[in-house]
């Protein structure tokens, strides 16, 4: 379920990438510091006939985005991506979810970092998992909340 002060969220998480719009990703819910997001297998399909790495690589990368918007202060920080690695453990072969969250105390110290010292790096461990809950990968990597520069506007804001 989206919580409906993160609506417009849902939008911007898939749409402000031309690319990320194109795998088909879709919004399945967003609530304060938690989003859970589904890559269909249709239009992800690799030579072999199972889901793309590369889609599978942006369902994980897409997590501290995704996070970022139900987190923090999206007028006054923004996400970047520091290193993500990415582990096949099985052939997907049927559409693909992935869950992300944080506490409250990891999101408040987080931002409190980012705004004290202009950035803050965090780490994320997830699983990208089937339609049967099987980990299909497993994605691990580092992102970093950083203070907008002055003039910059975000697209995760929408404005």
């Amino acid at each position: 379920m989206i919580e409906e002060k993160y609506r417009e969220a849902a939008k911007i998480a898939v749409g402000a990438v031309a690319a990320i719009e194109r795998t088909g990703i879709r919004v399945v819910a967003l609530r304060d510091r938690y989003a859970k997001m589904s890559m269909p297998l249709e239009g992800n399909v690799n030579h072999v006939g199972m889901m793309y790495a590369g889609s599978l690589f942006t369902l994980g990368e897409i997590a501290g985005g995704a996070i970022h918007m139900v987190s923090f202060d999206v007028t006054r920080l923004v996400p970047i991506v520091k290193e993500v690695k990415i582990r096949f453990r099985r052939p997907a072969t049927t559409d693909v979810t992935m869950e992300v969250e944080l506490s409250p105390e990891q999101a408040a110290q987080i931002q409190s970092q980012a705004l004290e010292k202009g950035k803050a790096d965090y780490e994320l461990n997830l699983e990208l998992k089937d339609a049967n809950g099987e980990a299909v990968s497993i994605v691990s990597g580092t992102w970093q909340v950083r203070v907008m520069p002055e003039g910059m506007r975000s697209t995760l804001t929408g404005a």
